[in-house]
């Protein structure tokens, strides 16, 4: 169980990150996927912590694990902490498992003391956050914010095993989904622990850092349908060359997002049809994913950006289509927990820096239910979803300590934002 004499110190954080990442379907790489044998696995080991740890702990209907520690009247509302357990594939260990980590300790802390608050504490570890085996993302903490708009028998993965498959092979029914979702009452706030991903804090020499709001996200599918023919035989001003059409395509979408302050826009997939060496591709799929913490100019690149491809479809003589896969709003993070935050940051002797967050974090999705703010822990060079990503153990025990300052400083009822 990795106990020690004190849960938040930076050994035993890293001790159980470890453990986790043991946990993983490829030999040599973490990659720990939704609803298989692997999630299974993650839910056991860290429904141990979290009864270690005092807390009654169960397992919601979207796969999520849920540990419930009371305060000092059993059934009052929560604070919700947590983070998410599924990775992507050949990832880094602390993306999403710090999160858990520490919410555990702050929680195993406050059990060994012996104390109860006016209020009680669950820490989830959500799924499927990063889409990495289905789409879209965020599905275990969507089904928690009641939110999650997708059909388990129309979503499917990779291999064709539709969602509705999986959770009834993982022992859930995908009927029993909607009752994950939580009502308003049941919560005070959500607040969560999470590496960076980015390179701010450890340029500003910080070990933490305080999230001001989470980038609304737009992500898509471009089909493009040219015409295959032979590489040797279809000269070159006859052609519908469906890859030359994308190629041109991917550079319009660089292009949008160049000069526009605060928005980011990338293509991260590309596939083309037959696939052969010697034959014009006649078909080709990529993805875009475009993001900015403003909505406004979120949906004005991305309308220019359609019709940016739709000119060069139509220049080119092909035919181009653009799926929507993914589509939120920015997420602003509440201001009187940021102030609680920033409280507990400064009794560490920390000046911590404020920064908006570029990537989506489960934080999105229950803020359409609760209050909600972000810590961040610098990440060694802003390395994410690789292998090298790095915390050092000093950093993991810094925003585990600054998390149970806060949790001891909460005050339920206190309206926090202005």
């Amino acid at each position: 169980m990795f106990l020690s004499d004190d849960p938040l110190s930076g050994a035993a954080l890293l001790a159980r990150i470890d453990a986790l990442a043991a946990i993983s379907q490829d030999p040599g790489r973490l990659t720990r996927l939704y609803l298989t044998p692997e999630h299974r696995h993650a839910n056991d080991l860290v429904a141990g912590w979290m009864r270690a740890a005092g807390m009654a702990v169960r397992e919601d209907a979207a796969g999520n694990v849920v540990g419930r520690y009371e305060g000092r009247t059993p059934g009052l509302p929560a604070l919700l902490l947590g983070s998410h357990l599924d990775t992507v594939r050949d990832a880094g260990r602390f993306d999403g498992m710090l999160g858990v980590v520490a919410a555990i300790a702050v929680v195993e802390a406050l059990h060994r003391q012996g104390r109860r608050l006016d209020f009680a504490i669950e820490v989830i570890g959500f799924w499927e956050e990063e889409g990495a085996r289905f789409q879209p993302s965020l599905i275990g903490s969507s089904a928690v914010a009641g939110t999650l708009a997708c059909d388990p028998d129309a979503v499917r993965d990779a291999d064709g095993v539709t969602l509705a498959e999986a959770l009834r092979g993982f022992g859930l029914d995908p009927a029993a989904l909607p009752r994950a979702a939580r009502s308003q009452a049941e919560g005070l706030a959500y607040v969560e622990l999470h590496i960076e991903q980015g390179p701010v804090l450890e340029a500003a020499e910080q070990p933490v850092g305080i999230v001001t709001a989470i980038a609304g996200a737009t992500r898509s599918a471009v089909t493009v349908a040219g015409r295959a023919g032979h590489a040797g035989t279809v000269p070159m001003e006859l052609r519908c060359d469906a890859m030359a059409a994308a190629a041109e395509m991917i550079l319009a979408v660089e292009a949008v997002a160049a000069g526009a302050h605060g928005l980011v826009a990338t293509v991260g997939q590309i596939a083309a049809e037959p696939g052969a060496i010697n034959v014009i591709p006649g078909r080709v799929r990529f993805t875009v994913d475009l993001r900015a913490g403003d909505d406004a100019l979120r949906a004005e690149r991305m309308a220019a950006l359609r019709r940016r491809l739709h000119a060069i479809a139509t220049r080119r003589h092909v035919t181009m289509t653009i799926e929507t896969l993914h589509d939120s709003p920015a997420a602003a993070c509440d201001a009187g927990l940021m102030r609680g935050l920033a409280a507990a940051v400064r009794a560490d002797g920390i000046v911590a820096p404020t920064l908006a967050s570029g990537a989506g974090h489960d934080a999105m999705a229950l803020a359409k239910l609760w209050p909600m703010a972000m810590l961040f822990v610098r990440c060694a060079g802003g390395i994410s979803h690789h292998p090298a990503e790095s915390v050092t153990a000093a950093d993991a025990e810094t925003g585990a300590r600054v998390l149970l300052r806060f949790v001891e400083t909460f005050t339920p009822g206190l309206s926090p934002s202005p």
